[in-house]
Order: C-alpha cells, then sequence, then structure tokens
C-alpha cells in the first residue's frame, strides 16, 4: 500500500509514470541467472543473459530486454549526436531489397554475396533481406540529385541487418541478425569526400571515448575490399577478438593483419617503429567507396561547367549490438559488468534491505525525490531476496551507483553509497545523495 501511495504523490507527469513502474526490480519481468546456456561461451553474452539483458532466440539471434534495450537505445542517442554534428541527416530505409537493383551492381548472385537472406512475393517475384545499404542509398538519391547545387549529402540510418552466415559466434559481436548505424556520404568530388571523410575519424574516435573505450580503441589500416586499396577500421583490443593487429609503441596507429604484407604501407610512421600484435574486435569502420556504384546506378549530377559527372560516395558502419557487446567484454569484471555512466541502464541502483517499516519509507521517499529530479533509478524493492543475493545481483547488472538503504544506514546517518569499481562504500545523507546526483542527460524517450 506504501509504494501505491507513494506513486500516486509523484506521478503528476504521465510520462513519468510509467518510467517510474518500468524502475522497480519487482516488476521487471526478467530475472537474473547463476548460469549462462551451455552453448554460449563469449562473456559477453554470458553476462548479458544472465543479468536479463538479452534473450537469446536462436544461434545468432538476440532479442533485447527492457534492460538491455535501454542500453541499446542509449548508444544509438550517442551515435546519433555525433552524426548530426558533422551534418548527418536521419533517414529510414526499407528491409526488403529490390533484386533488379542489386542485380545492377552484380551483388545479387549468390556466387558474388554467400550471405543473402532472400524469399519470394506470393504475387511472384524474389527479393532479399538488407545485409549491406550501399545501392539503396545511391537509387533513392537518383531521383533527389541532379546538380551540383544538390551536393554534398550526408544520409544515415539506423536498421536491422540480416546475414545468412554460415557460422555465428561470440554472443552479439558477431549475429545472423543485427542492429546498426550506416551513414552514406554522397560527395562532387574526391577532395569533398576525403573533407568528410577525416571529420568522420572525429567523431568516430568521440563515440568511443564517450561509451568508455577509446583507452582500448585504434585507428585501423585495413583492406578496402572491391572499392578502395585501404579502408579505416576502429578494433577495440580484447582476446575474444576476430582479428589480428599489429599496434605501434606509440599507439598512434595499427594494421590489421590481413594489409600487413603491404611494403609502401609499413613505410608510411611505421618504419623503424616497434609493433606489438594483438587480438582485438572491429567496433567501426569507414569506407571511400569512390565512383563504382554510383556509375552502376546512374547517380550523376551536372557541374558548373554543364559537364555530367559520377556522385563519388563513402560508408561509415558501426553496429550498436557489437559494440554494447565490445564494453561488456573489456569493461567488466569477474563479478559481472560494469557499465559506463554514459550508457548504463540506469544511473544509480537502489537497494532496500529488510523488512522494516522506516527501511521501506525511507527507501520509496529516496526513490521518489530521485525519480522527480530526473534521475534514472531502479530499486530493488524485492521481497524475500536475501541482502547477498541483491548484492551479488547488482554486481552483475553493472549500473554504476549502488545505493543501499538498510537499518544499519540509517544508523549510520543515511544511505550507503558505493560505486560499481569500488569494494568500499560511504554513508551518506538522503539531503547529500540528492545533490549529487544530477539528471539524466540522455533519456531512452529523448531520440532528437
Amino acid at each position: 500500500m506504501g509504494n501505491i501511495l507513494a506513486e500516486r504523490t509523484v506521478l503528476r507527469n504521465p510520462f513519468l509514470s510509467a518510467m517510474i513502474k518500468a524502475m522497480r526490480q519487482s516488476r521487471l519481468f526478467t530475472k537474473t541467472k547463476k548460469e549462462a546456456p551451455a552453448d554460449e561461451i563469449s562473456r559477453n553474452a554470458e553476462l548479458l543473459i544472465r543479468g536479463g539483458y538479452i534473450h537469446k532466440e536462436m544461434a545468432g539471434v538476440y532479442s533485447y530486454l527492457p534492460l538491455g534495450f535501454r542500453v541499446l537505445k542509449k548508444i544509438e542517442n550517442i551515435i546519433r549526436k555525433e552524426m548530426n554534428l558533422v551534418g548527418g541527416v536521419e533517414m529510414k530505409t526499407a528491409i526488403l531489397q529490390n533484386k533488379e537493383i542489386w542485380e545492377t551492381t552484380n551483388r545479387w548472385d549468390d556466387k558474388e554475396v554467400d550471405i543473402w537472406f532472400k524469399t519470394k512475393l506470393k504475387n511472384g517475384g524474389e527479393v532479399g533481406l538488407s545485409w549491406s545499404n550501399e545501392e539503396d542509398f545511391a537509387n533513392i538519391l537518383k531521383q533527389y540529385v541532379s546538380s551540383y547545387k544538390d551536393l554534398p549529402l550526408y544520409l544515415y540510418d539506423f536498421k536491422d541487418i540480416l546475414r545468412n552466415e554460415t557460422r555465428s559466434k561470440s554472443g552479439i559481436l558477431r549475429g545472423r541478425e543485427f542492429y546498426w548505424k550506416a551513414l552514406y556520404s554522397f560527395a562532387r568530388d574526391e577532395a569533398e569526400h576525403h573533407d568528410f571523410y577525416e571529420k568522420m575519424k572525429v567523431a568516430y574516435q568521440n563515440i568511443f571515448k564517450r561509451v568508455g573505450i577509446s583507452h582500448l580503441t585504434y585507428l585501423t589500416f585495413a583492406s578496402g575490399g572491391a572499392f578502395s586499396k585501404y579502408s579505416h577500421e576502429f578494433q577495440t583490443i580484447t582476446s575474444a577478438g576476430e582479428d589480428t593487429i599489429y599496434v605501434g609503441e606509440d599507439k598512434a596507429l595499427a594494421v590489421n593483419k590481413e594489409v600487413m604484407e603491404d611494403e609502401v604501407l609499413i613505410s608510411l610512421g611505421l618504419e623503424k617503429n616497434k609493433l606489438v600484435e594483438m587480438r582485438a574486435i572491429e567496433v567501426g569502420n569507414i569506407f571511400t567507396l569512390g565512383t563504382s556504384k554510383s556509375e552502376a546506378l546512374n547517380l550523376s549530377y551536372t557541374d558548373k561547367n554543364g559537364d555530367k559527372k559520377p556522385v563519388f560516395m563513402g560508408s561509415y558502419g558501426i553496429g550498436l549490438g557489437r559494440l554494447m557487446g565490445t564494453v561488456v567484454e573489456v569493461l567488466s569484471d569477474d563479478k559481472g559488468i560494469v557499465w559506463p555512466e554514459s550508457i548504463a541502464p540506469f544511473a544509480v541502483h537502489l537497494l532496500r534491505l529488510g523488512e522494516d517499516k522506516v527501511v521501506g519509507q525511507t527507501a520509496e521517499d529516496v526513490y521518489r525525490k530521485l525519480s522527480e529530479r530526473g534521475v534514472e533509478v531502479m530499486l530493488d524493492d524485492r521481497d524475500n531476496v536475501s541482502a547477498g543475493e541483491k548484492f551479488a545481483d547488482a554486481d552483475l547488472l553493472g549500473i554504476p551507483l549502488r545505493a543501499v538503504i538498510s537499518e544499519r544506514s540509517i544508523k549510520d546517518g543515511g544511505v550507503e553509497l558505493k560505486k560499481r569499481t569500488e569494494d568500499k562504500g560511504k554513508i551518506v545523507s538522503s539531503e547529500e545523495l540528492l545533490k549529487m546526483l544530477k539528471p539524466s542527460v540522455i533519456r531512452p524517450d529523448a531520440y532528437f
């Protein structure tokens, strides 16, 4: 009854009402687990499944549960902000893909691209499910670009991507279905393209800094595939990585093993520089596509002199689930996940210990005041759960701050506050706690 009355007091805002109900741990349908599925060998999947962040549907396919969805949306918002700062314009493209468009670029045939998911339409014809997006964006722009005055354009979307991989492993680091951001740049010439390309390097570095892994992430020379001689990857050092990279002792640049035999590349900053071999996971990539796609799809513009020219393209991708899984791989400890503040599902994990009425009322009061201030807080109000279980769950879930209210903490002066990375906490008064915690900057509803 006390919980209901407390909520009726605070819930003046309908949206806040919905959020607060979701913030009570007793009302989350997810529960922590002691064990992950036996076939999960990756640390990210083990911890995220045990913490109730994701649910494994099948090999390479995961659903994001409420806590995981909050983390994913925060990552999305960070990426969105950085893309908008460099002039990106967000849109939403279709998952069903036109066979004819991909045949134009010779990427429909399974002999050329062997990871398509394809399906038949009931009224005849065949369509594919998006595994990439270059053709789709270029085809759309054919209808809107005709003059040099229409360029440059920097368009992006967040999208579910499906790839029919033979094997899927490493949890959410590599899946058959995943959520990504892809931005495509459309420039008038190579010089204009490279100006933007350099801005995207900085934007990506900002993203990795904001999610807490920049100290382990290196700009890495890699193969450009069919599009260009080289591309750049952003590789994060982890033993769970699928790639081998060589990092210079000055740590300014790294090289993917696949291009290490290129003598010209080795001679440019790396000359006399000791290289250290490391395992890493690719968390982002940027490509110079050039004019191959635009020429195939007839995406062109008329320049100032009236000459027709192909649009110069670039591609910039980040897998959000892969980035989330990488954070878990590199920042977790033997107790569980350690979320950076920027992407944690909540800022504070408030634990109520015991059934004492004063403890209960104090916890409700602190919970209400934090919520009113806009602080993202999850209250562990579960009954018949021991203090040890609550502490273990808090460590597993990895929320940055743990605030404990118990008979002991009240006797000692208020609330026991501890960072997830600290061994010991300290007692602060409820008033001090409220002053210390600021409203959350990024909320899952604040997309724009």
